[in-house]
């Protein structure tokens, strides 16, 4: 019990400490955030590419370079204790405030995409389970489909406004309950396993002629990799509500450990139903038609509704991360302090608010394309990246410096170092994996959002003591900007062209191809 001085209870003590997170909360914070839309359509994006060979190879090299990551905000949590909310502080702490602006953006950014993608989706499976609902709700790029989703985006809005502790405990009850489905379909798949068609499905056929090299066919996995594990660091941003902050690094590398190995059962075990050449063309979620392969109908329906489930959870657990974010660069200055503000439930309302706006908004543009689901999921990961290889570079620097290690006890520092330039190395190589379209998109939307940095500082002025200079930029973060600026300018110059095209002509059947 937390006591005064004097050895009586201290209720507002007691009353802060019973409404922080615990282990288990965090974890499933963690869990919940990775475990979303991704692992339900693993089988078929998996077979398009590769076989089990290139499959385990893909997973061994996601796995080690995500596992490296979560190492990484494992030790920023352990040698910076007093950061909170990782992605955004460890950018800015790291390379300067303009940068960790950026950063901040990107991933409330990359967030958003990923909420625009869970709601179309979750249109296109519905019209799935009823079908004679699909010429209304098409592959979530009709009218109807955006009013739904904009709909049930503004209803979680008033969810969420409500307090986060609210909203987390329901997002602890979805994680454990969309891993009911998932569940079921391990035990069933290896139920009716065939070892004969396993071993087809071995090469993936880089071994008759023709046929992709098993690089290539590893090569076009990664980014599938990237987007299921977004949310990888879902309890280094919930740090600020811990219990305990030595729980933030456990969460994050337990929670990433049971993904990981979800992720790669799921996808391999299905090499055993079907053969690839098959599995390559059902219709998503991939996972429930590989499960109708085994047991019948029954079965894609029970997976269709766990999609559903699940997609709703990581909703509700991205739309939170994303709202944190924002409200903590308000809370450093870095934002305008309006982002800053909160309601009488203690809910960073302003921060949820524009998020929502923005959810909605990326649902209105992308009825304009013809490959949405596509588009939403590949803008989400890229997005992604950078703020992932800036809390990297982070990492390097204070193991470089000893800075957060205590000189006078046996440290891992070397170890830490190793684990970081890895993680930098695998981020950064994923950054060019994605492609410079998303590198213009990207300072597209950055450039213009520069504009709030720039509020933010100049409230800072006006706030500022007399005779106290605040910059607008530091040098190197002018030089970040002029960057920045030209990689737009270059970007919509090529985009209204027609040099780059975000969205292909011709319309993507993504469930029927």
């Amino acid at each position: 019990m937390t006591t005064t001085d004097s050895g009586l209870a201290n209720p507002e003590a007691e009353a802060s400490k019973a409404g922080k997170l615990s282990l288990p909360a965090l974890t499933a914070m963690v869990v919940g955030s990775m475990v979303g839309a991704g692992v339900f359509q693993l089988p078929t994006r998996f077979a398009t590419q590769t076989g089990v060979y290139g499959a385990l190879i893909a997973w061994g090299i996601a796995g080690l370079g995500m596992l490296m990551l979560a190492l990484v905000f494992q030790t920023l949590a352990n040698r910076k204790p007093k950061l909170n909310n990782g992605v955004y502080v460890y950018a800015r702490e790291g390379f300067g405030v303009y940068p960790g602006f950026l950063s901040a953006v990107g991933y409330w950014a990359s967030a958003c995409a990923g909420n625009a993608f869970y709601w179309i989706l979750i249109m296109t499976t519905i019209s799935q389970l009823f079908p004679e609902l699909k010429p209304a709700l098409g592959e979530g790029d009709t009218w109807l489909s955006f009013i739904i989703s904009a709909a049930a985006v503004w209803g979680f809005f008033f969810l969420i406004r409500q307090g986060v502790k609210e909203a987390a405990a329901i997002n602890a009850i979805v994680t454990v309950a969309k891993l009911v489905p998932l569940a079921l379909f391990l035990v069933l798949v290896i139920f009716f396993f065939k070892w004969d068609v396993f071993i087809g499905n071995l090469s993936g056929g880089y071994d008759v002629p023709g046929g992709d090299s098993l690089f290539l066919q590893v090569q076009g996995t990664m980014l599938v990799t990237v987007f299921v594990f977004l949310g990888i660091e879902g309890a280094s941003v919930y740090s600020r509500h811990a219990k305990k902050r030595s729980d933030v690094g456990k969460a994050t590398v337990t929670g990433f450990l049971a993904v990981l190995a979800l992720f790669a059962c799921v996808s391999i075990l299905s090499y055993g139903i079907l053969p690839k050449a098959e599995i390559a063309h059902l219709p998503q979620p991939s996972v429930g038609s590989v499960l109708e392969a085994a047991v019948g109908p029954w079965g894609g329906a029970f997976i269709r509704i766990g999609l559903i489930i699940s997609v709703l959870g990581a909703y509700l657990a991205w739309q939170l991360l994303a709202a944190d974010v924002v409200f903590a660069a308000a809370s450093d200055k870095d934002m305008p302090n309006y982002f800053g503000r909160l309601n009488k439930h203690g809910a960073p309302a302003n921060a949820v608010l524009w998020t929502s706006i923005f959810v909605t908004a990326i649902l209105f543009a992308v009825q304009f394309l013809h490959n949405a689901l596509d588009f939403t999921l590949d803008l989400t990961a890229a997005l992604s990246l950078a703020p992932y290889a800036l809390a990297s570079g982070y990492a390097i620097k204070i193991a470089l410096k000893r800075d957060g290690y205590d000189i006078t006890k046996p440290d891992h520092r070397t170890r830490d170092l190793v684990i970081a330039i890895i993680s930098t190395v695998y981020t950064l190589f994923l950054v060019w994996a994605a492609g410079y379209v998303f590198m213009f998109l990207a300072a597209l939307l950055l450039a213009p959002a520069t504009l709030l940095y720039y509020f933010a500082r100049r409230e800072q002025r006006q706030d500022a003591s007399p005779g106290t200079h605040v910059s607008i930029f530091t040098r190197p973060g002018l030089i970040v900007f002029i960057v920045l600026v030209v990689f737009a300018i270059v970007g919509l110059v090529l985009l209204l062209t027609g040099a780059v095209q975000i969205a292909p002509p011709a319309p993507v059947d993504y469930y029927n191809h």
